[in-house]
């Protein structure tokens, strides 16, 4: 018989198909994330989980006995919404995807620090809403990027995508932390130069964009304390997790213009959103649009598809993070 799968929301056809084609598949119709309910009982009823962000794991998710599952399969490179250590203790291995959103992750965080340093978002609502009275030498001032000092936290594959798009595109300095050392060819031929402290970063550059894990010790890594470093004149770069940032914290800051301005791409808590980030004009907000292509979630999906063929034909797993 063909091992049982569930997968949480809908994925990109292709992928869907090959999935209906190599398992018994359940697929969720109606798209919407499942309740706590519901993913409790996927643990008694089916031999793998395919769950996306969206889809919250703790600890009260996993049943105490009779489970099924021995497989999670992570639509995403970030795995912080799944109970590692619940999964590790009931044997479920978990695998993500890795490497295969690099590129248009970086992307998103180009287009964010690009769009609230220029006041793009400000100008399209301006425009849109018939206010614009025309070109004027002292109309909606932005910041220039080019030449400026990019900080980086976390240098791992989307950092570094990010770096070599700000250096090379638009002859940014870098500078970055990290929690091991990283000196490789792409350091080098990008003259970064990594800090022995996230404050270091942050009291020196004039855009800091985050590319760190979410959950565990990095909850709030970026909290009211990290903000007061912060250039009066610079701007945050969020594409990493929501939970990385302390969310109460940045308002507060917004709100007193101890720093200009920020792009977010995730947030703690989504898909509600503060109503006060809403209102903020030197905010850009996206929906959780890093992996938002065409290619990317195919590959997505194709990488997770690769993982579960492995653990039913016995074999290691390419992307196993538990």
């Amino acid at each position: 018989m063909k091992p049982r799968v569930i997968v949480t929301r809908r994925w990109p056809a292709a992928v869907e198909r090959i999935l209906a084609e190599r398992f018994d598949t359940t697929f969720n119709q109606g798209d919407a994330p499942l309740s706590p309910v519901q993913l409790k009982a996927a643990f008694l009823k089916f031999d793998a989980i395919l769950p996306t962000v969206s889809d919250k794991l703790p600890a009260s998710s996993f049943p105490d006995s009779d489970l099924r599952t021995k497989l999670i399969a992570n639509f995403g490179v970030g795995f912080s919404h799944i109970d590692i250590g619940a999964a590790r203790e009931r044997d479920i291995a978990v695998t993500n995807t890795p490497g295969v959103l690099t590129d248009c992750t970086a992307d998103i965080a180009m287009s964010l620090l690009l769009s609230v340093a220029r006041r793009a978002g400000e100008g399209e609502r301006q425009l849109r809403s018939g206010d614009w009275a025309g070109w004027c030498p002292t109309h909606m001032i932005g910041t220039k990027v080019s030449g400026k000092t990019l900080g980086i936290i976390g240098m791992g594959r989307i950092g570094k995508a990010t770096a070599k798009r700000a250096h090379f595109g638009f002859d940014m300095d870098v500078l970055f932390y990290n929690r091991s050392k990283v000196d490789d060819e792409e350091i080098r031929a990008m003259g970064a130069c990594q800090l022995s402290t996230i404050e270091d970063v942050l009291a020196s550059a004039d855009f800091v964009s985050l590319h760190c894990p979410g959950g565990g010790e990095n909850r709030h890594l970026i909290n009211a304390s990290r903000l007061a470093v912060m250039k009066r004149g610079a701007f945050l770069i969020n594409t990493a997790r929501g939970d990385v940032v302390d969310q109460g914290a940045l308002i507060e800051s917004l709100e007193n213009r101890k720093f200009a301005g920020a792009g977010l791409d995730v947030f703690d808590g989504e898909p509600h959103i503060p109503e006060a980030l809403k209102r903020m004009e030197n905010v850009v907000l996206l929906p959780h649009l890093g992996s938002a292509t065409d290619e990317t979630r195919v590959a997505m999906g194709m990488r997770a598809v690769e993982n579960l063929v492995a653990f039913f034909e016995g074999r290691p797993l390419p992307d196993r993070v538990v």
